[in-house]
């Protein structure tokens, strides 16, 4: 019971810390974007309408976290439809979101490492966040990457289904990788972590053009990329300190 107060404490932890961090580092970064791309979306109109908020403050960002799978919507505005007004209630939900987005993944990345039974410090920590980006961030992003309001876009199921079938299929690769050092687990992992490549991820329709400059999905691209690096780093290492130090 102890080591599940423990696991519990740690997790909640590390996602308020990390949780405050992104929710620094999308407002510098991808929220101008985001709020920028909305403007060619609407046509220019000042409407005074919000995207999602909390993690959906990433629009289409499939990495940052598993959920941003189910966060890619087709951006269609209802009038009617409920949205947080920008400024103060938007960053409020975004942070809640992101802190709760963290503590269940730290919920898991403390679960692994619990049951995979290794010493815990801030490097192997470290080592097992950086994997995290590459299942949840880098694998699905050579097919899906992170995309701004108006831009083309598969349908939503269609989208969902691959993200969550090439982040778990990636993740199977790490982790014959790491823990059967094996001529025929290496295979294997190179098979999982390449099949989803393979089959391809959904395509927009044709003759669908993106609203904002390419220019700016470009640096969204990067920018919401190197803010799922900073999510995951941190996670990882964090949690690698603090289960050292409750462990000690």
């Amino acid at each position: 019971m102890s080591v599940f107060r423990s696991l519990v404490f740690t997790s909640v932890l590390v996602g308020l810390i990390v949780g405050t961090a992104v929710t620094l580092a999308q407002f510098l970064g991808t929220t101008p974007l985001i709020l920028a791309a909305e403007v060619f979306e609407t046509g220019g109109a000042a409407d005074g309408h919000s995207h999602a908020a909390g993690a959906a403050e990433e629009g289409h960002d499939h990495g940052n976290t598993a959920a941003a799978a189910t966060q890619a919507d087709d951006h269609h505005h209802d009038a009617d439809a409920w949205a947080p007004a920008d400024g103060f209630e938007r960053n409020a939900y975004t942070f809640v979101a992101n802190v709760l987005t963290a503590i269940g993944f730290a919920l898991v990345l403390n679960g692994l490492m619990q049951i995979s039974g290794t010493e815990s410090d801030w490097r192997r920590g470290l080592i097992w966040g950086l994997c995290g980006f590459v299942a949840f961030m880098l694998a699905p992003g050579f097919g899906l990457h992170p995309e701004l309001p108006g831009t083309p876009a598969a349908p939503l199921f269609e989208r969902q289904v691959w993200w969550i079938g090439t982040a778990a299929s990636t993740a199977a690769g790490l982790a014959l990788l790491f823990f059967q050092r094996r001529p025929w687990a290496a295979a294997l992992a190179i098979v999982l972590i390449a099949l989803p490549h393979v089959i391809g991820a959904p395509v927009p329709p044709e003759g669908e053009q993106a609203l904002a400059p390419e220019a700016m999905s470009h640096r969204f691209v990067v920018v919401a990329t190197l803010t799922s690096l900073l999510f995951w780093s941190l996670l990882g290492a964090l949690s690698g300190h603090f289960r050292r130090r409750f462990e000690a």
